[in-house]
């Protein structure tokens, strides 16, 4: 089993189109590593938390870079304003077959309970066939959009049967408070707020992902600076690979370390954390999911789907093979970062 994840649909379509990488520094001059993150309570968050990166890379400088969303990452990475970034499958997907010139090297979480639908309880809204002719907020070109059209399409409904509407989480907060739209389908703490504001959780994208409707949060480098610099990738892997150790072993001092990064309460923080699934450097680099450089996994069957999906929706324009997604997968740096980490203990 398989375990990943219409008006304005021109913004979308805009929003997928892209520029080339640029090139980065070589090893002897880069003196910073500029990485992109999201307001998201999983594996980047705790290693952010508790400053693990910069511990990892001594004598190089980390600066981080807030985003409201995926689009917003992807955009930098392909312009070169940033060195690594965290974005959902489905705009990987995408950007991979735009030729977007970046490699998978991580999976900061599989994506569970912690995106969903949610809706009013004024608007009436009790099942998905109730949602005909009422206003939805979604990010375009975020997993959410990926998971609320394939949400549509599995109930027998076209995006044309919703007035769909493109909102970043802040945004569809404000929305949902003055009574503008009738639902909308983000990620937490945004999820969260708007269910305890009158609302409740129609359909969550971990039930969608036992339908095969599969989304994930993906950690992306650009290809130049994963070549260039190779050594920062590893010990940005280790990193990674120690936050999941912590949520596992020690899951309070995750849970602590996420609700200060974030200004929310431990309970939240729980809650949030609890509904995503967290994935070790050896489970990554099983046949289940990113596989191995010498046989790709199956989350490169998962951004195959995607993407036809996506070229089914009209999203984008071209379909690439299969080889594409199995060769955007990267997993050199995260076995040796595994072996490190395993020798450690």
């Amino acid at each position: 089993m398989k375990i990943f994840r219409v008006a304005g649909i021109g913004l979308l379509i805009a929003a997928l189109t892209w520029v080339s990488v640029g090139c980065g520094l070589s090893t002897k001059e880069v003196k910073e590593v500029r990485i992109g993150f999201q307001t998201i309570p999983n594996t980047e968050a705790v290693a952010k938390a508790e400053g693990w990166h910069e511990q990892q890379m001594k004598g190089v400088s980390v600066k981080w870079l807030p985003f409201d969303s995926g689009r917003d990452v992807n955009n930098a990475l392909v312009s070169s304003s940033i060195d690594i970034g965290l974005l959902g499958s489905t705009l990987v997907a995408a950007g991979l077959s735009k030729g977007v010139d970046y490699k998978v090297i991580w999976l900061a979480d599989v994506i569970g309970a912690n995106e969903a639908l949610a809706v009013k309880n004024t608007s009436n809204i009790r099942e998905m066939a109730d949602l005909k002719g009422k206003t939805i907020a979604v990010t375009f070109g975020s997993t959410t959009q990926y998971s609320l059209l394939g949400a549509l399409q599995l109930n027998g409904l076209s995006p044309n049967d919703v007035h769909i509407i493109d909102m970043k989480p802040a945004d569809m907060l404000a929305a949902w408070k003055r009574g503008d739209i009738d639902g909308g389908y983000v990620w937490q703490p945004t999820l969260q707020q708007m269910a305890d504001d009158g609302g409740h959780i129609l359909v969550t994208s971990g039930q969608l992902a036992e339908q095969g409707i599969v989304t994930a949060d993906v950690i992306v480098v650009r290809k130049a600076f994963a070549q260039e610099h190779p050594e920062l990738v590893k010990l940005y892997l280790k990193s990674m690979i120690q936050a999941v150790e912590l949520y596992r072993e020690q899951p309070d001092q995750a849970i602590q370390a996420t609700a200060s990064l974030f200004s929310i309460s431990e309970q939240e923080a729980a809650t949030m954390m609890n509904q995503l699934i967290w994935l070790s450097g050896t489970e990554q680099l099983s046949e289940s999911y990113l596989g191995t450089s010498d046989h790709a996994g199956q989350f490169a069957n998962v951004l195959a789907d995607t993407a036809k999906f996506l070229k089914d929706q009209h999203l984008i324009d071209t379909l690439p093979s299969i080889s594409v997604f199995q060769q955007a997968i990267a997993t050199k740096s995260l076995k040796e970062a595994d072996q490190d980490a395993g020798t450690a203990q």
